[in-house]
């Protein structure tokens, strides 16, 4: 990996927190080589400021010229200015040096409100703005940049990006943290007016100090290392979210706490971890696999058995497959068991793998009352090799491999019993009305969200190579689950036939 050079001119933060030490570590743990030209010196805690003295501005002449004689810059994030002085310092430097990565967090509205800047700073912070080629303002800072109250909706606040970018030139990557609701959306903006949205849940922490500094920065180290400005910003998030998820672990003051900078780089080992929460990759792969889930829901065998069409041999015939599959996804689940590294996973495998056999295969075999089972498909084989091949990579490949079958005929059942596939799945006299009923079962649906958690909670641990592998081996089973519902196809005069085909995936 190539190492870029980040410049910070920022104000700085004894504790850690915020300003350049907060920029210096998320230029680190974004892959980059930390510098910093400090404008403003800063007595504050978690707490509160209690004082600032700002060097005179020769003086920060001096260091950014300093580091500008010796040392190649990448990228430059410039933060705390504070006065009109500093500012002017600071454009002058840049219009000389014209750095290839300008990043410019606007530190204009404090997180209680309080203007930060007068009104000379402020006019004067617009004329630099043209400089950057990215800003990344706060609601409240963003309103103060484009004269306008500040935005209360994801439309406003979009208006005003837009309105600042085309005004001066630049990109500008709204934070939407100051919207109401339990999403924090962010919007890259520019200046033809073009967005890219990012969404996230809002995280539950009172650790929120210097989350504007390190962003900045950490786009600021990316864009320098050759990504493209939406992915930039992407992979920037992902990192920020990781280390706000893991702010908790820290124990720094009593008031508000810093993000946890190098948390995904101590966990993983390294600097380009796939970053993200487990309700981030939830979502992923989720939406990777919307359009198989989709073509599973427009199959003949779901839509005649959702209306009530579907001929008893073709559900029979399901069954059959559905027990051979069941008996095989059990054994995969009680390795699963063993390969599991704590108490708590190797419950939960072992649970599954009884709940397979005890609960799900009898029932099957009820419901064929006696008849012959027959050999397994070439489909039904094809998945089980696939789940037993997964077994022999990693433990966490393994599980992913496991997933789509709790997940997918969950919600194909689920969305069944409550008539989202057709209404006349509701009706009692229904010919399957008691297959359907069965997806009804609080324990089975706790079961599915337990899978659901476990392996996205694995996957954001993952260094980046595993949690591929892990996508990969969840892909490729969501497609056997959808094949498997396939293989049993419907004529259009309505009797069964075998529908089996060679699988999309090399299995291998």
């Amino acid at each position: 990996m190539e190492i870029v050079n980040v410049l910070s001119i920022a104000g700085a933060d004894p504790t850690g927190g915020a300003g350049i030490q907060a920029d210096l570590k998320a230029i680190a743990a974004n892959g980059g080589y930390g510098m910093a030209a400090v404008t403003a010196l800063v007595a504050q805690n978690t707490c509160g400021v209690r004082d600032v003295h700002v060097p005179p501005t020769d003086f920060l002449a001096a260091q950014l010229a300093a580091v500008s004689d010796d040392v190649r810059i990448d990228a430059v994030k410039v933060g705390m200015l504070g006065t009109p002085e500093v500012i002017t310092t600071v454009a002058e430097w840049l219009e000389r040096t014209r750095p290839p990565v300008v990043v410019i967090d606007p530190v204009m509205v404090a997180a209680s409100g309080d203007r930060l800047l007068g009104a000379e700073a402020e006019a004067a912070l617009q004329r630099i703005l043209p400089l950057a080629d990215l800003i990344t303002p706060n609601l409240p800072e963003l309103a103060v940049i484009a004269g306008a109250p500040v935005a209360e909706t994801w439309d406003a606040m979009l208006e005003q990006a837009g309105a600042v970018a085309a005004q001066h030139g630049v990109r500008v990557l709204a934070k939407g943290g100051h919207l109401a609701g339990p999403s924090s959306p962010d919007a890259l903006v520019d200046p033809s007016g073009g967005v890219v949205a990012f969404a996230g849940a809002r995280i539950a922490t009172g650790n929120s100090h210097g989350t504007g500094c390190s962003l900045s920065s950490a786009v600021a180290t990316r864009i320098a290392r050759g990504a493209d400005w939406a992915t930039g910003v992407g992979a920037a998030r992902a990192w920020l979210r990781e280390s706000l998820q893991a702010s908790d672990a820290l124990d720094v003051g009593q008031g508000s706490g810093p993000l946890h900078h190098f948390a995904g780089l101590w966990s993983r080992g390294a600097v380009d971890g796939a970053g993200g929460t487990a309700s981030d990759i939830r979502a992923e792969w989720w939406d990777g696999i919307a359009e198989v889930r989709a073509a599973t829901d427009a199959l003949p065998f779901i839509t005649r058995l959702a209306d009530g069409s579907l001929p008893r041999e073709a559900f029979l015939a399901y069954v059959a497959q559905d027990s051979l599959y069941l008996g095989e996804y059990a054994r995969v689940l009680a390795r699963l068991s063993t390969l599991a590294p704590d108490p708590a996973a190797q419950r939960f495998w072992l649970h599954a793998a009884q709940g397979a056999l005890i609960g799900e295969l009898e029932l099957h075999r009820d419901r064929l009352d006696g008849a012959p089972i027959g050999a397994p498909s070439p489909t039904t084989t094809g998945y089980t090799n696939h789940l037993v091949a997964s077994c022999s990579d990693e433990y966490a490949v393994a599980a992913a491999a496991a997933l789509p079958c709790f997940w997918m005929y969950s919600d194909i059942g689920t969305r069944l019993f409550r008539g989202e596939l057709g209404e006349r799945a509701c009706d009692p006299e229904h010919p399957y009305a008691e297959w359907i009923a069965a997806y009804d079962d609080a324990a089975f649906a706790a079961d599915t969200e337990s899978a659901i958690a476990l392996v996205t909670e694995l996957a954001a641990a993952a260094r980046p190579d595993l949690r591929e592998r892990m996508w990969g081996a969840f892909r490729i089973s969501a497609e056997w689950e959808h094949d498997f519902f396939r293989q049993t196809a419907v004529d259009g005069a309505g009797s069964a036939r075998s529908a089996d085909r060679e699988h999309l995936v090399p299995v291998s």
